[in-house]
């Protein structure tokens, strides 16, 4: 197995103690937050400014339904779902998802025809369970046919550990999401679909003689909200993930696990606040800065340098110590031949032993495939250095 590389770099700020000033210092470490799990994230420089237990697997209710729009609003990219379409409502997803359900509906009536444009209103506004249904055995034929493309999309995005079993989140046991990958999730749906992510903002909407306001707590009442959507079941608690704007900056907040209603907007508020009033942007990289080399395999050269093909900015906290350090990590050494452009591995930086940027990083030189006594040479060297490595290892 191709074992995983750490390259640790020092380049400008990279390594350096930033000088802590005399107002403000310590607010980053004496900030908390009283839900299960969170997380705050900068969208402009792909930046998490705050996490708590951001990595435990729990069950995500009704957030849960961004995959489901996920794969939606792909399907809808492609040609293959028209916002014009009309949905049959089948007697399934208004059984399990509609007035009948007791849950959160658009409350569309059984055999009835409702446009696709219609019950993406009704998950994104209402978190309609029966718009979900609906929609999943539309792309697929039944919600259990939808569910492997929800798992396939969230593997294709980098969400690793998240699992689902269902287009609407309602309890399953292997139901899974963590803070991060709902982050990182809401962030693909931000950059990715900006038309469809308007309807997020609406605050009401009516189906059916039905007027239901938006669930989302911070629509009208935190400035610059404009999304997304909350969750709850019992064996979760109250969850949210949410987005707002403030002087061009826009950050994705994400809360699991809050005991209540007040406590889960509450929270979501408090870590915006924090956010948008703590941190200040620093570049790191420029574009084209070469930021170390990784090892190639049987090349014409040995190594290749690496670059991150976009400036790299960082946003830290204002007026306090935070030792940032930067990693490439790369599965290596790479095998020649070895194009320019093509995606090496992974610039990790690290803000203390948080990790506040990941982004991917890229050759910035072609090397060609080596002679046959090069790679001769580079096999032998490759053999013998990890004999040496597997012998050192040894207890």
């Amino acid at each position: 197995m191709i074992p995983s590389v750490v390259h640790r770099i020092r380049i400008g700020l990279i390594g350096l103690l930033l000088a802590a000033a005399a107002s403000g210092a310590g607010a980053q470490e004496n900030f908390q937050t009283t839900v299960r799990s969170a997380i705050l994230f900068d969208v402009g420089t792909e930046s998490v400014l705050f996490e708590k237990a951001a990595d435990d697997l729990q069950q995500p209710a009704s957030l849960a339904k961004l995959m489901t729009l996920a794969v939606i609003f792909e399907e809808m990219r492609q040609g293959r779902l028209t916002p014009e379409q009309e949905i049959v409502i089948s007697e399934d997803a208004w059984r399990r998802g509609g007035a009948p359900s007791r849950s959160t509906s658009m409350y569309a009536a059984v055999n009835s025809r409702v446009k696709v444009q219609d019950l993406l209103r009704g998950i994104m506004i209402q978190s309609g369970n029966d718009a979900a249904i609906a929609l999943a055995e539309a792309v697929a034929g039944t919600e259990a046919n939808f569910v492997p493309r929800m798992n396939d999309r969230a593997r294709a995005l980098g969400l690793s550990r998240s699992v689902f079993r269902n287009s609407t989140g309602l309890p399953h046991p292997e139901q899974k999401m963590t803070a991060r990958e709902i982050a990182r999730l809401t962030d693909h749906i931000i950059r990715s679909f900006p038309e469809q992510y308007a309807t997020y903002a609406e605050r009401e909407f009516t189906w059916g003689g039905i007027r239901q306001q938006n669930r989302n707590p911070l629509l009208g009442t935190y400035s610059g909200a404009d999304g997304l959507t909350t969750g709850y079941i019992e064996e979760a608690g109250f969850g949210l993930t949410g987005s707002a704007v403030q002087n061009s900056q826009r950050l994705i907040v994400v809360v699991l696990g809050a005991r209540s209603l007040q406590e889960r907007s509450n929270e979501a508020r408090k870590l915006l606040d924090w956010g948008f009033r703590s941190f200040e942007l620093r570049e790191l990289f420029a574009a084209d800065e070469a930021l170390g080399s990784v090892q190639v395999f049987g090349g014409a050269e040995s190594s290749v340098p690496v670059n991150a093909g976009k400036l790299v900015r960082l946003l830290l906290p204002r007026g306090q110590s935070d030792r940032v350090s930067a990693q490439i990590v790369y599965r290596g050494p790479i095998r020649a031949p070895v194009a320019k452009g093509a995606e090496i591995g992974r610039l990790r930086v690290l803000r203390g032993s948080q990790v506040a940027l990941e982004v991917p990083v890229y050759a910035a030189a072609d090397v060609a495939s080596g002679t046959l006594t090069q790679r001769a040479m580079q096999g032998a060297w490759e053999w013998t250095t990890g004999w040496l490595r597997s012998g050192i290892a040894r207890p």
